[in-house]
């Protein structure tokens, strides 16, 4: 992983990449913080990364947490909101964000049985995140909702997802590249489609010959080193930067992501020498 380092360091990684900022998914490294959290924000450090979505602080106490984030200068700019706080305790999700000082608040999950998601589910999650979205944007923060990929099942003449497009008043969304394609649409096509919408985007990229569905559900171990799977990380990543996503968090679940996203980093930083 040193040698890893090194290389990012002569690609100039540790800067903003044109205006944009590569960012990790802490839930990726979550099995490394059950055993070591000091240990496991070295590691992130040692990458280079600054920005951080999260919204967990991992058994610590939360004013700890957020000291061993300031000691090594990170910004937690998105915090998790659970659907069911969303719909039932605002306060409380906005109390966690202003905790963390963070900008998004984003929903990675919409609750329903099963794989039972159909458009009375879909009309739900609109109301929820519409109203809670509302309240946010009162208290200076911004709903993104976290596309899992159930919302591409067919609705009328388009997806369940096109309603949500068409009825979000306020809030907005972020693309997992992963999760849009597992669900069976492609990804650059519904960021050109709704190119005003997206205000984050997670980094994930899939295995090749990897077969997607509709379930929300996949193995981990299908997440790879950005730029070697199946999806079109270097258009996506170009395609964000002309409409001004300013944030990009790597998510890599894999048991491999220690290793993986250095090679990621890499990968991000040989598209700015392109």
């Amino acid at each position: 992983m040193k040698k890893t380092v090194l290389i990012l360091l002569l690609l100039g990684f540790m800067m903003p990449v044109s205006g944009q900022e590569i960012g990790l998914q802490l839930y990726s490294l979550r099995n490394q913080f059950k055993k070591d959290v000091p240990g496991t924000l070295d590691i992130i450090q040692s990458w280079g990364i600054t920005n951080l979505e999260g919204g967990d602080s991992y058994g610590v106490p939360l004013d700890k947490f957020k000291e061993m984030l300031a000691e090594r200068n990170f910004n937690m700019i998105s915090v998790q909101g659970a659907y069911k706080d969303l719909k039932n305790n605002v306060d409380k999700v906005i109390e966690s964000a202003k905790a963390y000082g963070a900008t998004y608040v984003m929903c990675a999950w919409i609750d329903h049985r099963g794989d039972d998601f159909d458009i009375e589910n879909t009309k739900e999650a609109v109301a929820v995140f519409n109203t809670a979205g509302k309240r946010l944007a009162e208290e200076g923060l911004q709903l993104v909702y976290h596309m899992h990929g159930y919302e591409f099942r067919p609705y009328e003449e388009g997806t369940l997802f096109d309603y949500m497009a068409k009825n979000a008043k306020h809030f907005g969304f972020e693309m997992d590249v992963y999760w849009v394609q597992h669900g069976g649409a492609d990804p650059l096509t519904v960021l050109n489609k709704y190119p005003d919408l997206f205000h984050l985007m997670h980094l994930k990229d899939m295995e090749k010959g990897t077969v997607g569905d509709d379930t929300g559900h996949s193995d981990v171990e299908t997440n790879v080193v950005l730029g070697t799977g199946q999806i079109d990380m270097a258009a996506l990543v170009r395609r964000a930067k002309e409409l001004g996503i300013k944030y990009m968090f790597i998510e890599d679940e894999s048991s491999k992501v220690v290793e993986q996203v250095p090679q990621s980093l890499v990968f991000l930083a040989s598209l700015e020498k392109q």
